[in-house]
């Protein structure tokens, strides 16, 4: 009961990140320049990085130094840079059910590489997820591009292998610095990136400033570091089925604050998301083995 008891709490904790990420869009469409995506990725990550190598003041060492840049384009770089390609070139809705293919993508790697079992249940789960991301934000307008396409696609793939390699490389730090490690290289690998492929930003007002700030502190850095904790103790199918959250947040944010309208696809998406989620995590909580001493000899009658 005790080990149930500290897994649930592990998820919860982790659920926590794709729940915060939800609220990326409202904050970056409500507080920041338009057309700066990388730049804005860059100012994410660099400074959150910094910070927390500040506070750990501990670099990587040895095969660390590959590591730790590696999992920085997998999980930040890369993803970040394919996201907004996608974002650009689909409709929100397309390219949130696109990238709602990860956790499934997930499990096949998670059999590749950690060998561990592909349970159906977990398939079944991860279908459902996709079904309820899809009707909770595709309009009948949506249209489909194969740039859009195949860069959402990059991007899922890309997360998937930083959520499976950063549960099969474990650390020989605790997870702050982990994550510093990785905020840190993911911000310096965005930095030429966006110097050459953007121009420079305005002035920044107040609201802006209260924008990169919230993304940095709270959506990088205190999100990354429960991620980062989750993997470390929760098997990465069940941390990636919890990615299913953010378009929940995402689309209850755009109710409550953006006024935008519920229909019943929506509320049927939002149950079929919650249940695969759900299940998701039903496939993984430790069973408690029954002590043989508790079972009925062979041939004995119930008192």
């Amino acid at each position: 009961m005790k080990k149930n008891t500290t897994y649930a709490a592990d998820v919860a904790a982790t659920a926590l990140a794709p729940a915060i990420w939800g609220s990326t869009y409202f904050v970056t469409t409500t507080f920041l320049p338009a057309g700066y995506p990388l730049t804005v990725a860059l100012l994410r990550a660099l400074p959150a990085g910094l910070l927390l190598l500040a506070l750990v003041r501990k670099l990587p060492h040895g095969i660390w130094w590959f590591r730790a840049f590696l999992l920085g384009a997998l999980n930040f770089s890369f993803f970040w840079a394919m996201l907004f390609v996608s974002a650009y070139r689909l409709p929100g809705g397309v390219a949130a059910t696109v990238g709602a293919i990860q956790p499934l993508i997930v499990i096949a790697l998670s059999r590749l590489f950690l060998g561990r079992p592909i349970r159906p249940l977990a398939v079944v789960a991860g279908c459902i997820g996709m079904l309820g991301v899809g009707l909770l934000v595709l309009t009948p307008k949506a249209a489909l591009d194969p740039v859009g396409i195949a860069a959402g696609l990059a991007g899922a793939v890309s997360i998937a292998f930083g959520t499976v390699l950063t549960r099969r490389w474990t650390p020989p730090v605790s997870s702050l610095t982990f994550t510093a490690w990785q905020l840190t290289a993911g911000g310096i690998l965005l930095l030429p990136i966006a110097l050459l492929a953007e121009p420079a930003l305005p002035v920044p007002t107040l609201g802006n400033v209260l924008g990169m700030a919230y993304l940095g502190l709270i959506g990088a850095a205190a999100t990354y570091l429960l991620w980062f904790r989750g993997l470390a103790r929760i098997e990465p199918s069940a941390a990636a089925s919890l990615g299913f959250l953010s378009p929940v947040v995402a689309t209850l944010l755009g109710w409550l604050a953006l006024g935008q309208s519920l229909t019943l696809a929506q509320l049927c998406g939002f149950a079929m998301v919650l249940a695969s989620v759900w299940l998701s995590q039903r496939t993984m909580i430790p069973v408690r083995p029954i002590h043989p001493g508790a079972l009925p000899e062979r041939g004995s009658r119930p008192a």
